[in-house]
């Protein structure tokens, strides 16, 4: 009898909902189901309507919108020529991750269950609706889910005679296994991130390696926060942006990181290997160069520094020749140890590599092969672009934050990015940075006339500084900003720029420093006190509101 088929598809923003299908691809395996686990996007979708069983799991993002890897599988689905009875032989279910705390509350899976209904596929079971703010957060509802989901399944897709579910006792293999290469064996030429001329526009599989050009601190030395204004040079890369657009930089581990890490698990950095897939059909990680160091892995790859989500800890359970050491884990993966997890993992934000630290036998024990399904691969960042292209051409500026702040952890916790960017120093020699740019949700009007009324407290002024670059460049002068920060003297942000641009007629702005006086004051109170300009400029029927924090 031929092995059942099972595909797991996922729309995933923040990496939730890849986990979870990835759970459920391991559930999957345990079940003797041959399973492929795809985000939306990588999949084929016209061949949908040959797909016997599918499971989707997809997160909502921003006010209701799908996660970018599965944005061009949404247009799709919601064309209007689709026939009404396409998926009529797809037995299928959904299980949305989202937070009850949005209006648009698991918009995403809502959709997409009705629209696969619509298409005539047919329903196991009524929509999964997962929520962050639940005490237990997603998997209060995702645990009972997922038993019905499979009791639904073994009574359409029985077992074959014969066949037991492998018991979750029994480690399942690897996602890849490792080749370490002979030490002697040929070197590929090059380094593994080159200023390559670009073939097509940068994008996340594609990055261009950006020339850092400065790396300037604009907030004083005095000042509780480090904030930096960054410039990288992007001619020759064929990126263009507009105004409200983001670019994404794909940050790395830092170096004694990365050197702690191959301690911990008695690597050799310098060792290079293959990877090869374990089931037929499953891709290799498309961002690894083949053959790759264990240098490059750690550094540019594994999230070692991200909080360990509680798949981690059931795959270390396997590993685990400690007694104390197993039961801990064990206690961390099961469903009745999620608070004791939080307040050992979420509240405080420790990292995959601290949490190693915390169980030194299991941790030495790890087969290298399995490193790729116990820690996840390292997300781009995304920062609002803080230049215009009319302004500064061929050149990407960005206002950054450096994210520092302290738990009951002794060691303050640091932004993997933000940490990383501040520390290059563009004066020491060349420093490249693996970028691309994404549509932005800001879109500024084109036309000269309409006023445009901008919020932007702190760092939230970068987008509409690029807006304002760009609108001066064209001529227009209703640009009305509302700025709020601490004090005039420390974090008032491009406050030369906006002067100048006040003294030739271009920009209306209001300041709220909020420790400046007695009395704190807030960009809402400059509002207030400036309601009638703003009810003339809206009432008028024309002007624009735009709003970032």
């Amino acid at each position: 009898m031929a092995e059942q088929k099972i595909l797991v598809l996922f729309g995933s923003q923040t990496g939730t909902a890849e986990d979870t299908a990835e759970r459920i691809g391991r559930e999957a395996k345990r079940r003797h189901f041959q399973c492929r686990v795809e985000a939306l996007d990588d999949y084929d979708v016209a061949k949908l309507i040959n797909e016997p069983l599918v499971v989707f799991v997809c997160a909502t993002t921003g006010q209701g919108d799908p996660p970018d890897n599965m944005k061009m599988f949404w247009r799709f689905l919601f064309r209007k020529n689709l026939p009404p009875s396409s998926l009529c032989q797809l037995d299928y279910a959904v299980l949305g991750l989202g937070d009850s705390s949005y209006p648009k509350f698991n918009f995403v899976a809502k959709k997409l269950h009705k629209r696969v209904l619509q298409l005539g596929g047919n329903p196991l079971l009524p929509v999964a609706l997962g929520d962050d703010q639940h005490d237990l957060g997603p998997d209060a509802v995702i645990d009972p889910w997922l038993l019905a989901l499979w009791d639904k399944i073994l009574a359409l897709y029985p077992l074959a005679p014969g066949l037991e579910i492998i018991s979750c006792d029994v480690r399942l293999p690897p996602k890849y296994t490792l080749h370490y290469l002979a030490e002697d064996s040929p070197h590929p030429d090059g380094a593994l991130l080159q200023p390559t001329a670009p073939r097509a526009v940068p994008s996340e599989l594609n990055p261009f390696a950006a020339r850092m050009v400065s790396n300037q601190r604009v907030t004083a030395e005095s000042h509780f926060q480090d904030v930096r204004l960054i410039e990288f040079d992007v001619a020759g890369s064929g990126i263009t942006f507009s105004a409200g657009d983001m670019v994404m930089i794909q940050p790395q581990n830092c170096p004694e990181d990365v050197q702690q890490f191959c301690q911990l698990l008695r690597l050799d950095p310098a060792r290079r290997f293959v990877l090869k897939p374990t089931e037929p059909g499953t891709s290799l990680p498309a961002l690894l160069p083949q053959p790759c160091t264990i240098q490059h892995l750690v550094t540019h790859y594994l999230d070692i520094s991200c909080v360990p989500r509680r798949s981690f800890f059931e795959l270390l359970s396997y590993f685990a020749t400690n007694e104390l050491e197993r039961e801990k884990l064990q206690e961390f993966s099961s469903a009745q140890g999620q608070e004791e997890l939080y307040s050992y993992c979420n509240r405080p934000r420790r990292t995959t590599l601290e949490t190693l630290w915390d169980f030194p036998h299991t941790t030495c024990a790890i087969p290298p092969e399995y490193l790729l399904d116990l820690i996840p691969h390292i997300r781009p960042r995304a920062f609002s672009i803080t230049s215009s292209m009319l302004a500064h051409p061929d050149r990407i500026q960005i206002l950054m934050a450096v994210v520092k702040y302290k738990t009951r952890l002794s060691k303050p916790r640091r932004g993997l990015c933000s940490t990383w960017l501040a520390s290059l120093n563009p004066e020491q020699g060349d420093v490249r940075v693996p970028l691309w740019v994404k549509k932005g949700g800001m879109k500024f009007p084109v036309d000269p006339d309409t006023a445009v009324i901008m919020i932007g407290p702190g760092t939230g002024v970068a987008p509409f500084r690029a807006a304002i670059q760009e609108r001066v460049a064209q001529g227009c002068r209703g640009n009305y900003l509302f700025f709020g920060c601490r004090q005039k003297s420390k974090d008032f942000y491009y406050q030369e720029e906006w002067e100048e641009l006040v003294t030739k007629g271009f920009l209306t702005v209001f300041t709220a420093f909020s420790r400046d006086q007695e009395q704190k004051v807030y960009v809402q109170h400059r509002i207030l006190e400036n309601r009638r300009l703003l009810w003339e400029l809206l009432s008028s029927g024309t002007a624009h509101i735009y709003l970032a924090g």
